[in-house]
């Protein structure tokens, strides 16, 4: 009973973790239909700042010194990784649904980690990931024809989609600097360093449009939804996952990472309504397929860790990367 509950409780960590990023995306859509998506920006993220702030006085390890190098280095990450990126996903969401959100940019960002991890020779180029990756690029594609040709698309969520494109062009660059730039600090005051100074530059590009707004009008629902991002997506599901990774590794974690555009999908399409043509959705079921064979390689995860332990030797195989946190 206790072997199962020890195995049982990180993967349900896990779990509840992709449930609130996977609603992030359409909670955040609902924010930004009432505000404009800079101010957006800045309200989800200077809430999560705060919300990560009070977790690390809580949680974090109050005994561990930080270099001074280490968290510049970490706010320096927090430039790319949060003001960035988030700066084309909620430029993106005032154009397009969290649908097609929800969809390309949790799958695209690994599918493009692992090219360039193989363009550049630091990783090992297998049948399987070659055929992954190219299976990504096609359903890429066809998604992109969707959104400008169906039924369902119009060129104003062509635009999103390409800034959603953006997006996962910065977290897989924040993937693959990310670790080394902010190894001397410990994951939890790692991100809160870089969330903070996230929200510093996502403050200061909100602040032209701050002056207009009209505080007193906005809905209740806008004030509850920010303060779910802050608290759930950005405090709570990040403490999950630091838990769920140091239980059972990276790669099954990563691997978990798929359910995020299963659950995004339902919540955009129960909660707003939204939908997608029958090209884009051939498009994204091909770019979802293709992103698992080119980060798994066929091989799940888990029971590599298993060989690995009765000491199979899987030199040559990397392990999935493009973790992703929202």
């Amino acid at each position: 009973m206790e072997a199962k509950q020890r195995t049982g409780s990180p993967y349900l960590l896990l779990m509840v973790t992709m449930v609130l990023w996977g609603s992030a995306f359409s909670s955040s859509k609902s924010v930004v239909e009432h505000v404009p998506h800079t101010v957006a920006a800045f309200l989800r993220f200077g809430g999560g700042a705060l919300a990560l702030l009070a977790a690390v006085a809580s949680f974090g390890n109050r005994s561990a010194r930080v270099p001074p190098r280490a968290g510049r280095r970490a706010m320096t990450a927090g430039v790319l990784g949060v003001f960035a990126y988030n700066g084309f996903f909620f430029w993106g969401l005032s154009l397009a649904p969290s649908l097609d959100a929800g969809i390309l940019i949790p799958v695209m960002s690994p599918v493009l980690t692992s090219s360039f991890l193989l363009v550049t020779r630091r990783e090992k180029a297998s049948r399987a990931r070659l055929a992954g990756l190219s299976l990504g690029l096609v359903g890429a594609v066809v998604f992109f024809l969707g959104a400008g040709g169906s039924t369902h698309g119009n060129p104003t969520r062509l635009v999103g989609d390409t800034l959603f494109l953006c997006s996962a062009v910065c977290w897989a660059a924040f993937t693959l600097v990310g670790p080394k730039v902010m190894a001397a600090v410990e994951p939890l005051r790692a991100t809160t360093y870089a969330t903070c100074a996230g929200a510093v530059l996502l403050g200061l590009l909100a602040a032209p449009d701050i002056p207009g707004m009209h505080w007193s009008t906005l809905p209740a629902g806008v004030w509850l939804n920010t303060a779910f991002l802050a608290v759930g997506p950005a405090a709570v599901a990040n403490l999950f996952y630091y838990r769920g990774v140091a239980a059972v590794g990276p790669a099954s974690a990563s691997l978990m990472m798929f359910a995020v555009p299963i659950i995004n999908t339902l919540c955009a399409t129960i909660l707003l309504g939204e939908s997608f043509g029958a090209l884009q959705g051939a498009g994204a079921l091909v770019l979802l397929s293709g992103a698992v064979l080119a980060v798994t390689q066929g091989r799940l995860p888990w029971r590599s860790t298993a060989r690995r332990h009765r000491g199979v030797g899987v030199a040559g195989r990397g392990e999935p990367e493009g973790v992703v946190r929202r």
